[in-house]
């Protein structure tokens, strides 16, 4: 069944928003348009629960009800249990938590991997254990085409090697690595493995539970929600660690990681983002079943509307003259998020399309370790052109449109 653009594009109040008219966003990749459930939440716990949670007095205790059913659902749609999601105020404060949780828990000696290919958030907290006596080791991406190879990763590991980091798809390079393959490979060896799902995320939420790695991080605030990250930590390794929060919260898995006091209304907000999956899934007439089945069920008509607009906007730059397309030319092996380097300086670029309706970004998007290894001209930087389910075929063809007359 096709995606009704229509109708997903009616959930989102910035698409009937006087000011955001004629304008289509291309930077979708740095954070999503909010949808209205998230809104609507968000309005009714400023407006009626803003009260310090799981009290027995009625708008204290919705406030805590309203948060514990963003967790459980959340939890359910991602395939893993209720206590195993935390949340935290970013996926980058989220990763530093965890890296200070590993650092207190390995030894001097030890071993990590993380690669070049991550945006900074999963790679720069890990690195940092080096002050503590850690091995860092880097797996590096292909020079010419931005790949992680797994088989590379095979030679990096050893009976010292504890966490292997990497991301679902780079925010940069946009494809997508095969995470189940990947965490099979660490696994044997002995390793626990972290993943990056930020940039993955946006595009369908993944049953983490079926992929298997012991952490999966992304960011409410690119997946239609409020700024929030979201942490899954299963049980074996978030046991394991270290408790990171009050001493009184060390019972706890879900508090475990985190240090300071939640963002009450934001959690509680996040309950909307499961609005969203399962009105979509209702609307397409998808299965009634499983919150992981459903949550599957959107994914898919996520990805069949994201394929079908990102081919032709591939096949638009790969070959054109002074633009080189960062990462794959097939549509089925990338994340809507299209990194372009230029002869031009690309913040540039980015002014230039603004001109033309088109919403995009120039820069290195905390991205500099990929960028370098594939050999951009860090001065110039990269223009970035990143998507989403709700953006329409008209919207593409703004885009191609204004290219035309900018590069």
């Amino acid at each position: 069944m096709a995606l009704d653009t229509e109708f997903v594009r009616g959930q989102f109040p910035a698409f009937s928003e006087p000011s955001l008219q004629g304008q289509a966003f291309f930077e979708n990749a740095g954070g999503s348009y909010t949808c209205a459930p998230v809104v609507d939440r968000l309005t009714r716990y400023y407006t009626q629960r803003k009260v310090q949670p799981y009290a027995p007095y009625e708008a204290s205790r919705l406030a805590g009800e309203e948060m514990d059913e963003a967790r459980t659902r959340m939890a359910a749609i991602l395939g893993v249990e209720t206590d195993e999601l935390s949340f935290g105020p970013s996926t980058t404060q989220n990763t530093y938590v965890l890296a200070q949780a590993f650092g207190a828990w390995m030894q001097p000696g030890e071993a990590i991997v993380v690669t070049n290919q991550d945006h900074e958030a999963n790679s720069g907290p890990w690195r940092r254990l080096a002050d503590r006596g850690i091995e860092v080791r880097e797996w590096q991406i292909d020079p010419a085409t931005g790949h992680l190879n797994p088989e590379d990763l095979e030679d990096l590991l050893d009976e010292t090697v504890r966490l292997v980091c990497f991301p679902h798809c780079s925010n940069v390079v946009g494809e997508i690595n095969p995470v189940t393959e990947i965490t099979a490979i660490a696994h044997a060896a002995g390793a626990f493995v972290c993943v990056d799902g930020v940039s993955y995320a946006p595009h369908g939420f993944a049953n983490v539970g079926r992929l298997g790695p012991d952490i999966y991080l992304f960011s409410a605030y690119k997946t239609y929600g409020p700024h929030q990250g979201l942490m899954v930590i299963r049980r074996t390794l978030g046991e394991m660690l270290p408790n990171q929060g009050h001493v009184f919260n060390g019972g706890s898995l879900y508090k475990r990681f985190t240090p300071a006091g939640p963002d009450h209304a934001q959690i509680a907000a996040s309950a909307g983002m499961a609005d969203y999956v399962d009105m979509l899934c209702s609307h397409h007439g998808g299965p009634t079943g499983k919150p992981s089945e459903r949550g599957a069920f959107v994914h898919d008509l996520m990805r069949a509307h994201e394929i079908e607009l990102l081919q032709p906007l591939l096949d638009a730059v790969k070959d054109r003259n002074a633009v080189r397309l960062i990462g794959p030319s097939d549509a089925a092996l990338r994340a809507p998020t299209v990194t372009l380097a230029l002869t031009r300086n690309a913040e540039e670029v980015a002014a230039d399309l603004a001109t033309h309706g088109i919403m995009a970004g120039g820069g290195d998007f905390y991205a500099g370790r990929a960028l370098r290894a594939v050999g951009v001209n860090m001065d110039a930087g990269v223009l970035r052109l990143s998507f989403t389910h709700y953006t329409s075929k008209a919207e593409i063809d703004q885009l191609l449109t204004a290219l035309d007359r900018v590069l």
